[in-house]
């Protein structure tokens, strides 16, 4: 929910946890009290996590938005983002407590129940007995539900335990008044067991809901539990002393033995390994990591003994920061929540006028007072706007839990929507349809030119560039043995090559323009060797200084799933474009090999983002890139895809993050988009649904309280369990 000021450099965020949430008219109210603090610009809260993520102004502080809260009659401190994944994590304290309370409802209830339906002849003492256990079972293991209503009250507001609360005290008050009576009409109007029912169902509906909640989380508590708590550093004298996984710093040298899990991130300084990194990546497969390479918090050796030097500690790692992020994902809100939303925020009032109307109904249409408010008791009872408040966060939690467990990091809820519509996917060619590490394979010389004097030339320009190509020239040339010379006046053309001087001549790298932009002349056969190799898919370009002349040509290999990744999203019915600075020869033999037809060749990288926006013309659009070169480009799209990279830039930039580069994650994420709608919308129309159908069958008197009772309690969990299905997902 947005309040009145707009969201500024200057906003910060601030987290909640919040007690007495139990349904989502709990959640909107609390953002209503959020929303009219002054200073707050947006609130939302997660009624699956009990948490509230809040945007304020820097003058407002964490604690005067829990004093708001409080107001509103939920009890709230603010927390940082480390304790809301640990909170969110730790759900197994809270599920028992609820078990064991539903338990010690559950014994008493069975045997009130045996005796109210096993001995109906009974003498008037047993009716007092059944009546007394009915209260100790309402007031004493449904005390919370109590406590929450009052709470409610005191605010002037209903939630769903006001429902309850009128519904089971409504109950007791008619065998109260039972006992009142002479004692042959007494037994007809005794109604302990529904009382106790009630409750203890209600108490039941709380413990699954609390479990299966449980499994809801199982991501965050899966990432939060990969950390060692303790690491061996070695100290400067090479000494190894055992510490707690926080004291360890940046800089700090830290073995890991085979088998043992890395606490920080950090890069290898001696030894090799394989690494498990499967619980960041995705990937099943170890990965060989060896001295200079990096390593990430939660991966585990295999089988080597390695020392690696801390470079991220704490909350700054990798492994950290997806908990975060996941946390992010799971707390946001999807459009499809805000009709859930306005209707969660009049359904109590609503209930409680049907039950009253009811009530008044039945009387009016002569049925006796007890028919008539047994039928009322069963509205308050049978009405469930829980389900409504957990259809899209359980199913959202559950999806990006997934997502993460696969390699998957998703930014936020709109994110997985929005994949869900996308009709068209740009790929950026160079490390995304190509592995990224482009390498030289021909060097011919025109005439009569030594090929490594051409290389020698060509690298000593290179090698001032950062471009790709420029350092796949000068590898090669060092690689061969060559020695660099010094090189004086460089010049970038951005789209054609570069120059200097090297040994007081002009040499040209780059592309036919660049000659022809310096009034360079060239021959018909070095043309046709070039384009030659352009048809290969490789990228050719000229090396010339005086006299002499020859043809580079490098290639970036084809990543070995592009064409399956391709083929799969061929099947998802969407429309594919390359998008590339090459020339079009070169391109257009890329495609092939891939199977993209649709093609933008020769874009250069700020151009990108004009290519993105007019395909958006067409519909949703998502564009997929490295994540730093096509920062534009992914910011501009529908939906960008950051792969295999996991940098801050990635992270912050894109709406999904791939942890591994492999690009059939692509139709993978988008069909969990897919699935993920799916499910949300699976969930409102039976939550919608339910109450439809049973709310008029309990005001028409076809439900009694018990059977209501377990009906509302059945509903919000089938929500949470058609959600579970999302943790399947493949």
């Amino acid at each position: 929910m947005k309040g009145l000021l707009q969201p500024n450099a200057e906003s910060i965020e601030t987290l909640l946890a919040i007690d007495g949430i139990s349904c989502a008219a709990c959640g909107r109210r609390i953002e209503r009290a959020l929303v009219g603090t002054k200073g707050v610009i947006e609130a939302n809260v997660n009624f699956a996590l009990h948490q509230a993520s809040v945007s304020h102004s820097a003058g407002v502080s964490g604690t005067q938005l829990a004093q708001a809260v409080a107001a509103a009659g939920y009890p709230a401190r603010p927390i940082t983002e480390a304790d809301a994944v640990e909170l969110a994590a730790d759900e197994a304290g809270s599920a028992k407590r609820d078990f064991r309370r539903f338990i010690g409802s559950a014994i008493p209830t069975s045997l009130i129940m045996v005796v109210s339906m096993g001995w109906m002849s009974r003498p008037e003492w047993v009716n007092f007995g059944l009546l007394a256990a009915a209260l100790t079972v309402t007031f004493v293991f449904g005390a919370p539900i109590f406590r929450a209503a009052w709470s409610s009250a005191i605010h002037r507001s209903v939630t769903m335990d006001t429902l309850v609360a009128l519904g089971t005290t409504a109950a007791l008050a008619l065998s109260a008044y039972g006992l009142s009576l002479p004692a042959a009409e007494s037994a007809r109007h005794q109604y302990p067991e529904s009382a106790a029912v009630i409750v203890t169902l209600i108490l039941l509906g709380r413990a699954l809901e609390a479990r299966a909640k449980r499994s809801v989380s199982e991501s965050i508590r899966s990432l939060m539990t990969r950390s060692p708590k303790q690491a061996t550093i070695l100290d400067a004298d090479g000494d190894e002393r055992l510490v707690p996984s926080s004291e360890i710093c940046i800089g700090h040298r830290v073995r890991v033995r085979p088998g043992e899990t890395f606490a920080v991130d950090g890069a290898i300084e001696t030894g090799e390994t394989y690494v498990d990194e499967s619980m960041v990546t995705g990937e099943p497969m170890p990965v060989h990591r060896q001295a200079g390479d990096p390593v990430l918090a939660g991966t585990v050796s295999t089988t080597g003994s390695v020392v690696f030097l801390a470079s991220h500690v704490g909350s700054d790692t990798t492994l950290a920061r997806i908990a975060k992020m996941v946390l992010r994902a799971q707390s946001s809100r999807a459009t499809a929540q805000r009709l859930a939303d306005r209707v969660s925020a009049i359904f109590v009032p609503a209930i409680l006028l049907i039950s009253v109307l009811t009530f008044v109904g039945h009387l009016a249409l002569g049925h006796a007072s007890i028919s008539a408010a047994t039928a009322a008791v069963a509205v308050l009872v049978i009405a469930c706007p829980c389900a409504m408040g957990l259809a899209t966060p359980t199913a959202l939690m559950v999806a990006v839990g997934r997502g993460s467990e696969l390699g998957i990091l998703v930014k936020d809820a709109e994110v997985l929507e929005r994949a869900s519509m996308v009709r068209t996917v740009l790929f950026d060619k160079t490390g995304t349809l190509t592995i990224g590490k482009p390498q030289l394979t021909d060097i011919h010389p025109i005439d009569q030119w030594d090929s490594d004097s051409a290389l020698q030339l060509a690298g000593s320009v290179e090698v001032l560039s950062e471009h790709p190509l420029a350092k796949a020239v000068s590898n090669a040339a060092i690689e061969r043995g060559l020695n660099l010379q010094p090189a004086t006046d460089f010049r970038a053309y951005p789209g054609m090559g570069a120059s200097a001087i090297v040994d007081g001549t002009l040499v040209l790298v780059g592309t036919p323009n660049l000659l022809i932009h310096h009034d360079i002349s060239i021959p018909e056969p070095a043309t046709a060797m070039l384009l030659a190799r352009e048809g290969q898919g490789k990228t050719a370009f000229f090396v010339q200084s005086g006299e002499n002349m020859a043809i580079l040509a490098v290639s970036d290999e084809v990543s070995a799933q592009a064409c399956e990744a391709v083929h799969q999203i061929r099947e998802l019915g969407l429309d594919m474009v390359m998008v590339t600075g090459d020339n079009s020869r070169t391109a257009a033999a890329v495609g092939r090999e891939v199977g993209i037809s649709q093609i933008e060749s020769e874009v250069l990288p700020e151009n990108k983002a004009e290519i993105v926006q007019r395909y958006q013309k067409r519909g949703q659009t998502a564009m997929i890139g490295d994540g730093i070169n096509d920062a534009p480009a992914l910011a501009t799209a529908d939906l960008g895809i950051a792969m295999g990279t996991g940098t801050d830039v990635a992270m912050e930039t894109a709406g999904i993050t791939l942890m591994r580069s492999d690009l059939r994650s692509v139709p993978q994420a988008i069909r969990l988009s897919k699935a993920t709608v799916a499910t949300i919308r699976g969930n409102l129309f039976w939550a919608f649904g339910y109450n439809v159908v049973m709310v008029p069958l309990a005001a028409a008197g076809l439900l009694n309280p018990m059977l209501a009772a377990g009906a509302m309690a059945f509903s919000s969990v089938s929500v949470v369990l058609n959600s579970l299905r999302l943790k399947r997902f493949v």
